[in-house]
This record gives C-alpha cells, sequence and structure tokens, in this order.
C-alpha cells in the first residue's frame, strides 16, 4: 500500500530529516509539535503542521493516543515515530494498526520482543548469536551479590527494560550492589514503569559496535555494514563511525551474520539496529540488544553505503519489496559523526537552552550537518540537548579524522554554550587520532585530560 500523507511525531533534526525525506518521495509531511516547537525547522519545511498539546512530553509527544488521533484528524495514513519518545512502545505501532495508520518501522510484536532485554537475549541465544556471560531476573540485593560472586566481579547490572544507561551501574563489590541495586531498580521503575533487573560480567577493555539492519518482514535481512560508537559518557553516545576500523574482517564477517541471523529469524520489518560488545581482549563479540527504529547515528552508515536510510524506511512500510542483495551495499570510505549539544562541557554538561544568534555551520566536501537550527532559532529547555549532527566523510579514517577537525574549527554557534570545545579537543587528542578507544576512554582518559588542558 502506497503512503500518501504521513504524520510525523517527532522532533528535533530527526522530524526534519522525516519531512524532507517523505517530500522527496512525493508524500505529504504533516509535522506534529508541541507549543515549544512551533517555529521548529519541521514545522516550517512540513506541508502542515499541527500543534498537540503543551511543552511537557508526557502531554504532547509521549501519549499515543493522541499521536493516532491527530493522525486520523489530518487523514495521515502512515506514522513515523523518529528516534526516543514512543518510536519502541508497541502500544503505538499497536494503536496504529488498529485504525489502519501504517507505522513506519518494526511491527508491534517484533518491538514487544525486543523491548525486553531478557527475552532479547533469549532470542539471540536461540538464533546463535554470541551472549555476554549473565543471568536471568534479579529480584533483590541479596540475589545479585550471590550472582555476582558466581560470575565473577566486576559485573553490570541493567535494566531488562532500559536504554540510555538508565537504571545501569557497574558494581566491582558486594558494597557496590548494595550501595546501587535499589537506586537503579527504582530508577528503571520510574523512566520505563519496570524494574525487572538482570546481570552481566563487565567487559573491561570493549567497543560498542552495531550492525544497521533491514528487514523485509519475509525473513529477508540485509545489513548496511557497522557502526563504532565506543566514545560515550553516561552510556550516551558522542562519537560513532562506520566502519569500525579496529575490527579485523574475520570477526566483522561473524558481527554482520550474527546480526543478519538474528533479525532474520523473527521476520523482522523496516529498519533495526542490532548492538555488540567488541571484546578487543578475546577478539569476541557479544550481543547486547536490538533498537527496533532508525537510530540517531544512522547518517554514518548512509555516507559510507550510499543509501538514503529514511527513503528506505518510507519504501519498506509503503509495501515496496526490498530486492537490494548484500553484494548491491558495498561500504565505501570512512564517517564520522559528532553530536552537537547546547551544554556546558566545563560545568558538569549543564543544558544550556537560549536562543541562537549565530548559526554557522562548517561547508565543504565531505561535510554534513544534519540539524533542526537556524539563526534566530529558540532552543526550547525541555528535552534533549542535541541541536545537530556534524557527519564528516573521507576516503579512510586518517583523512576523515583531519576533515572533523578541520570542521570543528570552522563551526561557530551564537548565543549558547555548546560542547563544541570538547568536541574539538577529542577530535585531536593523540588516542582519538590513532583509534586507542574503548567505551571507558573518554570518562576514564578523554573528560580528566580536557579538565586539566582548561586549569
Amino acid at each position: 500500500m502506497a503512503i500518501s500523507r504521513v504524520l510525523s511525531v517527532n522532533r528535533g533534526e530527526i522530524a526534519a530529516r522525516v519531512v524532507h525525506a517523505a517530500q522527496a518521495l512525493g508524500i505529504e509531511a504533516v509535522q506534529a509539535v508541541s507549543v515549544a516547537d512551533r517555529d521548529s525547522m519541521a514545522a516550517r519545511d512540513a506541508d502542515r503542521t499541527v500543534v498537540l498539546g503543551p511543552a511537557q512530553s508526557r502531554l504532547s509527544y509521549l501519549d499515543p493516543k493522541l499521536l493516532v488521533h491527530t493522525a486520523l484528524a489530518t487523514g495521515c495514513d502512515a506514522l513515523h515515530p523518529g528516534y526516543g519518545f514512543l518510536s519502541e512502545r508497541a502500544a503505538l505501532a499497536e494503536l496504529c494498526a488498529e485504525h489502519g495508520i501504517t507505522f513506519i518501522g518494526p511491527r508491534a510484536e517484533t518491538i514487544a520482543a525486543l523491548g525486553d532485554k531478557l527475552e532479547a537475549k533469549a532470542i539471540a541465544r536461540a538464533a546463535g548469536v554470541p551472549l555476554v556471560p549473565g543471568t536471568d531476573r534479579i529480584n533483590d540485593v541479596a540475589m545479585a551479590q550471590a550472582a555476582a560472586e558466581e560470575l565473577g566481579y566486576p559485573v553490570l547490572i541493567k535494566a531488562s527494560a532500559g536504554g540510555g544507561g538508565r537504571g545501569m551501574f557497574i558494581a566491582r563489590s558486594p558494597e557496590d550492589i548494595a550501595a546501587g541495586f535499589d537506586k537503579a531498580s527504582n530508577e528503571a521503575r520510574e523512566a520505563f514503569g519496570d524494574d525487572t533487573m538482570y546481570m552481566e560480567t563487565y567487559v573491561e577493555n570493549a567497543r560498542h559496535v552495531e550492525v544497521q539492519v533491514f528487514g523485509d518482514g519475509k525473513g529477508h535481512v540485509v545489513h548496511f555494514g557497522e557502526r563504532d560508537c565506543s566514545i560515550q559518557r553516561r552510556y550516551q553516545k558522542v562519537f560513532e563511525e562506520s566502519p569500525c576500523a579496529a575490527m579485523p574482517d574475520a570477526l566483522r564477517s561473524q558481527l554482520h551474520t550474527a546480526a543478519t541471523a538474528l533479525v532474520a529469524s523473527l521476520n523482522y520489518q523496516n529498519a533495526g539496529t542490532v548492538e555488540f560488545l567488541y571484546d578487543v581482549d578475546r577478539q569476541a563479540i557479544y550481543f547486547i540488544e536490538v533498537n527496533a527504529r532508525i537510530q540517531v547515528e544512522h547518517p554514518v552508515s548512509e555516507q559510507v553505503t550510499g543509501f538514503d536510510l529514511v527513503q528506505l524506511q518510507f519504501r519498506i512500510a509503503g509495501g515496496e519489496p526490498l530486492l537490494l542483495t548484500q553484494a548491491q551495499i558495498p561500504v565505501r570510505g570512512h564517517a564520522i559523526e559528532c553530536r552537537l549539544n547546547a551544554e556546558d562541557p566545563y560545568h558538569d554538561f549543564r543544558p544550556s537552552p537560549g536562543r541562537i544568534t549565530h548559526w554557522g555551520p562548517p561547508r565543504g566536501a565531505g561535510v554534513r550537518l544534519d540539524s533542526h537550527c537556524y539563526d534566530g532559532y529558540l532552543v526550547p529547555p525541555f528535552y534533549d540537548s542535541m541541536i545537530g549532527k556534524l557527519i564528516i566523510t573521507a576516503a579512510t579514517r586518517e583523512a576523515c579524522v583531519e576533515r572533523l577537525a578541520e570542521a570543528l574549527d570552522r563551526c561557530e554557534i551564537g548565543g549558547l554554550t555548546t560542547n563544541l570545545p570538547l568536541l574539538r579537543y577529542i577530535a585531536r587528542h593523540p588516542d582519538f587520532m590513532h583509534n586507542h578507544l574503548n567505551t571507558r576512554w573518554l570518562e576514564k582518559t578523554g573528560l580528566p585530560a580536557f579538565g586539566a588542558h582548561q586549569e
């Protein structure tokens, strides 16, 4: 069934991305916004804009019934959830199906199965995908301490319904578990409505590597290469790149095979990302989770494969067959993305909303900026602090890093405090330049060095 009109129910740069992708395909784009986002780029560029409600997310972007009602009221036959908010909530996909609206993403039952990390691990195990040694549900501190003694410290305790680092902590002793378990459990309950916890062995020298996949819903799956997302702060990605230059080709092939086998076993439909830990010391990969949506970092996969992944989402959701073979998706060159945030890296990343008085992104060959900002735009205080994504492409990682550093130096944003100083520092750090990184690098080495550099 071809899509004629879509409701975009997200905000920021992904909303603008969805609007522009729809329009490029001849699909009318309706943008749903909160009161705070009436002047956003997506609202300006959409064919029509409707206000959902107040700035508070729970009264606008996080109300599934309101979103579906808005789609019906505006005559939309499809809904694109973007990422974050309700993009991985089966309830929204179910409501869309009940009202004959095409949900641009995986099926509701797939989202539900993969949204519970313990169930996702069981699916991966059944598909023969390697897992980090760990446990099933843990009910309390005593049970957690006993499990940690059996696994061996350090361990990572995680919320089954979690994401973004919430409800997650590292324990290196029984005392750490006693101090952190109830807090993490409560955080999970408040954030996700589910306090189910489980435990995994903590891999000290790990990279976070993920595979971009697409499925046709009938078992045919292709991938668009892998991304290395190891530079993280509090489990939030800061830099992402493709491919993972540190991974040997034999292991890369194993990674791709594992990712596609897992989602093929589910007859997966539309876009998804299969996330893994790359244990550098053991030269092994371990499954973490599947994100059943488009990811923030999808542009680096677009840059090295030449495919518009958001447009591909529309095509698959609209009923077009996925005719691509894996041989038709070569990975060429290297791409790096960094997230531009309105936050103060000198003061514990305090959010810095406000009016942009000068918007001067870098331009040139191999430079792409995905953003919803412009001169005079008011960055609201109610949401995530990301104001853009700078994506750099070059023939090699070395050339890409050099081009990235130059582009960051040319980037000018006035009126706000941003994380540009930190991004510039990382881009020229020898460890980043020579790819000597892991998931702990930024917090253990990068940030302390950045702080010392400013003293």
